[in-house]
């Protein structure tokens, strides 16, 4: 079957979309493996099962799009962990030195050279393409163009509009040059120039983290579902499955007096961490009104976790417009501590919030190993989007 037969296939449904956050994707890589146990069980429990396999459209942004890529190619979570595990030490395991003058240009522009990352992303991806045929499903890259700002999902499908057209060439973006795309998250590494065909010019791109979509799941349902791209899937919780997964979440929490005393500096570094976090909870206000949730997340104490809000005309229907699932923890003491049964500290917490502290990416994958025993259930996962449900229309 054609990736393209498969796209169009009738039946159900299944989508999985993987956060941003630089190093924290090893916590995600966690929740994976369980997912990818729990689903090879429901299949038979055969050792050639990959999620690619369950999955019909996986998408990441940044660190999350690195994930999606290795997955789409059928790579085992575990393959991926130790990819994931020997490229972060090499790719944060040193900056540019601002007293260094032969370096102080580059620390100007960014604290790493992209190098070791383009290496190892050339190293995993060769020289495949958007349209390679060893992608087995549908692949989402979630950019953002910066000389345009717009973001930017870099899809596989090959009737979306900018494939394989006068409008663009997406089909000849090398995979491995959309993924780095993606994760140039500023002031880490300096933006990259990708030729997107079609007549245009070149695009500065950064990382899809600097938008609403460093969660990425609204953005993966949009495309699933818009008319404006070619997925144009049903809407339905029989009908489409969104599996959400992060990188673990920070508590924000000053003190007034704090707040008032911050200077210029203190404004610029913490803005864009206060602008992620509210991205990230906007999806899931989102996602959560239009789904019943078995993992709704509690939002605040005015709306609670939107027991009682579900976005559908017939109040009869307590299904919602789809099966949603997040998954993630919080980084913080009180939480971390009972998980690991392990004494946290602040200091320690925010060590592991860094996102470019390399040597934590292996305590964070324990992490993420430990909440997904929690969170992770197999009922989560209803037969009705079992792969033998999926019936050629």
């Amino acid at each position: 079957m054609s990736l393209l037969q498969r796209l169009q296939q009738a039946g159900p449904k299944r989508i999985l979309a993987l956060d941003g956050g630089g190093i924290r994707g090893a916590l995600t890589l966690g929740f994976l493996q369980k997912i990818e146990d729990d689903l090879r069980l429901q299949h038979g429990g055969n050792e050639d099962f990959r999620l690619c396999q369950y999955f019909d459209l996986i998408g990441g942004t940044s660190t999350g799009a690195i994930i999606a890529g290795c997955l789409s190619l059928g790579m085992k979570v575990e393959e991926i962990r130790e990819m994931y595990f020997e490229l972060g030490g090499k790719v944060f395991g040193k900056k540019h030195n601002w007293w260094n003058i032969f370096q102080l240009n580059e620390f100007l522009h960014a604290q790493y050279d992209a190098g070791p990352l383009e290496n190892e992303l050339r190293n995993v991806f060769g020289d495949r393409t958007l349209e390679s045929a060893d992608i087995q499903t549908g692949l989402c890259i979630v950019a953002k163009r910066a000389d345009t700002n717009s973001v930017w999902p870099i899809i596989n499908h090959p009737e979306g509009k900018f494939y394989n057209s006068e409008q663009g060439k997406n089909k000849e973006i090398p995979l491995w040059k959309a993924i780095l795309a993606s994760c140039a998250a500023p002031t880490y590494f300096l933006p990259q120039q990708v030729a997107v065909g079609g007549g245009l010019p070149l695009g500065a791109f950064v990382d899809g983290g600097l938008s609403m979509a460093t969660n990425p799941a609204l953005q993966l349902l949009m495309v699933a579902t818009l008319k404006g791209f070619p997925f144009r899937w049903k809407l339905g919780a029989d009908n489409l499955l969104l599996v959400s997964i992060g990188t673990g979440m920070e508590k924000l929490a000053k003190l007034p007096e704090q707040i008032s005393d911050y200077n210029l500096v203190n404004w610029a570094k913490g803005i864009p961490g206060m602008l992620l976090l509210d991205g990230n909870w906007n999806n899931q206000i989102v996602l959560q009104w239009l789904s019943n949730s078995p993992t709704a997340w509690h939002i605040d104490g005015e709306i609670g976790a939107l027991e009682d809000d579900l976005l559908v005309i017939d109040t009869a229907d307590r299904k919602g417009l789809i099966s949603y699932l997040r998954y993630d923890q919080w980084l913080a003491v009180d939480s971390l501590s009972p998980l690991m049964n392990r004494d946290y500290t602040e200091q320690k917490v925010e060590n592991l919030i860094e996102m470019s502290h390399a040597d934590n990416r292996f305590e964070l994958y324990e992490i993420g190993e430990a909440a997904a025993r929690e969170m992770v259930k197999q009922e989560h996962f209803p037969q009705r989007f079992a792969m033998e449900n999926q019936a050629v229309g």
